[in-house]
């Protein structure tokens, strides 16, 4: 099965990426996924459930304990077919 979430954390600060803004990257760029998106309002990871999963749960950990007050987040299954087709960034397709 593949999944896709896509998360923000909050709060925001406009002038300065947040500590926990940055451990979510660091989180979702180190996990073995097949692509990630990180982008200032919202970021999206995909790849196999077990991958995304394990990725979900350090991103929740970590950036709660980096100062996070919020974390929004939206998880889909997707088809094959679907892979990759609105994620851009990091890939290994």
């Amino acid at each position: 099965m593949r999944l896709r979430v896509e998360f923000t954390t909050e709060p925001f600060d406009l002038d300065e990426a947040p500590a926990h803004a940055l451990v979510a990257r660091e989180v979702v760029e180190a996990a073995e996924l097949d692509a990630v998106d990180v982008g200032p309002f919202g970021n999206t990871a995909e790849g196999g459930a077990d991958a995304v999963l394990s990725a979900v749960d350090a991103l929740l950990r970590r950036t709660l304990e980096s100062g996070a007050t919020r974390i929004s987040l939206q998880l889909n299954v997707i088809g094959e077919h679907e892979a990759g087709e609105s994620v851009t960034g990091k890939g290994r397709k």
